[in-house]
C-alpha cells in the first residue's frame, strides 16, 4: 500500500497558499492552492536544465549565473556540479519559505545546495534582476537559467509576457555577456517562444530529457554576436 502524504508547512502567499508535502523518506511535493508545481521524483528536466546551461559556460574563468526560480533546489545542485568553484550563482526566489525549505526538509535532496558558499539568493522576481541588469549594462550574466513551473506556451503573451515575450527577450538579450547562454524549461515545445528567441537575437537547441511518459523540453539559447 503506498504510503500518504503528509503536510510538513503551508504558507500564505500573494498568489495563494503554498505547501510542501512528504511521502517515505526522499518524496516531495510544492503546491500552490492544490495545484502541483514541483515534483521531487521527477526531476530529470530540471537536472538537464542546470547542467547544458552551466557547462556552456564553465570554462570561463569567473562564470556568473542567474537561476530563476529556487524550487527544491535540484536546478541549483545541477548548475552547482558544473562549475568551477570560482562561480558566482545569483538565486531569484520570491518567496523566502521556499529558501527556508531548501535548508531544511528538502536540504537531503541536493547536499544544501542553497548553502553552498558561490550561491547568493535574493529574494525578488527574476524579471526585475534581469532588468535591471540589462538597463546597467554592469553585472552581466555568462548565464540565466529559468526554472518556473510555467513555461512558454500557446497562451503567452507574445509581446507582454515578464519571462518569454519579445520585450522579456530583448531584456535577456542585453543581460548577458557575449556569447551568452539563456536557458528555459517548458512542459512542451513553442514555436511562438522559438521565433521569438530568434527575432531577440540568440540561436538555440532544443531538448527533451528521457525515453518515454511525460517528456518537458529544454531550451538553451546563445546570444549573437
Amino acid at each position: 500500500m503506498a504510503q500518504p502524504w503528509i503536510t510538513i508547512e503551508k504558507a500564505d502567499t500573494p498568489d495563494g497558499v503554498l505547501e510542501l508535502r512528504k511521502r517515505g523518506e526522499r518524496d516531495f511535493l510544492i503546491l500552490i492552492n492544490n495545484r502541483v508545481l514541483m515534483n521531487s521524483s521527477a526531476n530529470r528536466s530540471e537536472v538537464e536544465l542546470g547542467r547544458l546551461a552551466s557547462e556552456a559556460v564553465a570554462r570561463g574563468l569567473q562564470p556568473r549565473v542567474l537561476v530563476g526560480g529556487l524550487g527544491m533546489g535540484l536546478t541549483l545542485r545541477a548548475a552547482l556540479d558544473a562549475l568551477p568553484e570560482t562561480a558566482t550563482i545569483v538565486v531569484a526566489e520570491l518567496n523566502p519559505v521556499i529558501e527556508k525549505w531548501c535548508q531544511g526538509p528538502l536540504a537531503g535532496l541536493t547536499g544544501s545546495a542553497v548553502q553552498d558558499p558561490r550561491v547568493k539568493l535574493v529574494v525578488k522576481d527574476v524579471a526585475a534582476v534581469i532588468a535591471d541588469a540589462a538597463e546597467r549594462q554592469k553585472d552581466q550574466f555568462d548565464a540565466v537559467i529559468i526554472d518556473l513551473y510555467e513555461g512558454p506556451g500557446s497562451k503567452t503573451d507574445a509581446v507582454h509576457d515578464p519571462f518569454y515575450g519579445s520585450r522579456a527577450l530583448e531584456r535577456v538579450f542585453r543581460a548577458l555577456t557575449p556569447g551568452g547562454v539563456f536557458a528555459v524549461w517548458g512542459e512542451a515545445p513553442d514555436s511562438g517562444f522559438e521565433k521569438r528567441l530568434t527575432s531577440a537575437g540568440f540561436s538555440f537547441g532544443r531538448e527533451r530529457p528521457g525515453r518515454g511518459g511525460l517528456r518537458h523540453v529544454v531550451y538553451v539559447a546563445r546570444k549573437k554576436g
